[in-house]
């Protein structure tokens, strides 16, 4: 089995964007994120942004559904925002994605379309405090 690319790890963060009124208090589905785990598989999310703040990144709503399918472990990250360009995890999601694994700071994330550059999670968080953990 070829592993999935980063384009086609964007095609399908891109598929599941569909900005969205839930209710009153509640938005959905302008920024959606694709993560490929080290076993093949990938899990989308979508951001959901509440009156209470209590909302969820993209990113985490990803990482949620692949720890409900019992998974742990990323190797590629996509972000796509609202207009269709790449994003990049806010910090708060940089540093949920580095207390997953000791090997989190390797997670490769699309930071180009155009010229399919990615950096690694590692290069966001140079001096992470949570490495002596591990």
């Amino acid at each position: 089995m070829q592993e999935i690319g980063f384009k086609e790890l964007y095609e399908i963060a891109k598929s599941k964007l569909n900005p969205r009124k839930i209710s009153p208090f509640i938005e959905a589905g302008g920024v959606s994120s694709a993560i490929l785990t080290e076993n093949g598989n990938v899990y989308t999310g979508v951001c959901i942004d509440t009156a209470c703040t209590l909302g969820m990144c993209a990113e985490r709503n990803a990482i949620a559904n692949m720890i409900t399918n019992g998974e742990s472990k990323i190797k590629k990250l996509v972000c796509c925002t609202d207009d269709g360009k790449v994003g990049m995890p806010c910090g708060a999601c940089r540093e949920y994605l580095m207390q997953l694994d000791k090997d989190s700071g390797n997670i490769e994330i699309l930071i180009d379309l155009d010229t399919m550059e990615t950096k690694k999670l590692g290069e966001f968080i140079p001096m992470w405090w949570g490495k002596r953990y591990f």
